[in-house]
């Protein structure tokens, strides 16, 4: 595979304040060692990531700064096993969390099929591919 398949393009981004909104108010979480994930279908043939790393994590930004990369990496290379039509918006739950790639990849990949189910389950068996 190319480098192109691997890009983190800004469509695979949740940027609007109102998708956060609805991902808090809507979606379900699942809670792992390092963060906590919130999934919500989001009626797109594509998953989107969204970050909320606050000063709670690390006070200094470019700590908060370091632990974002890290999660978006770890959302790019792992694309491919995480289901599609979802936003996942990762929160910092852990303070002066120091997140390896590997790590943060292995948690995304078992958190976000977790919430989904979890979020389909208080939805009474909706799929995500057809919405809510």
């Amino acid at each position: 595979m190319g480098a192109r398949e691997h890009r983190f393009l800004r469509r695979m981004r949740v940027v609007l304040a109102r998708d956060f909104a609805r991902a808090f108010r809507e979606g379900s979480r699942a809670r792992g060692e390092l963060v906590t994930v919130v999934v919500v279908p989001n009626e797109l043939e594509h998953t989107r990531l969204g970050l909320s790393i606050g000063k709670r994590v690390w006070k200094r930004a470019v700590r908060r700064n370091r632990v974002r990369r890290v999660f978006r990496e770890a959302f790019r290379l792992s694309y491919g096993e995480l289901p599609r039509g979802v936003d996942v918006v990762i929160v910092g739950s852990q303070p002066r969390i120091e997140p390896r790639l590997e790590d943060a990849q292995r948690e995304l990949v078992r958190l976000v099929p977790k919430a989904l189910r979890r979020w389909r389950e208080r939805r009474g068996g909706a799929s995500a591919e057809g919405g809510p």
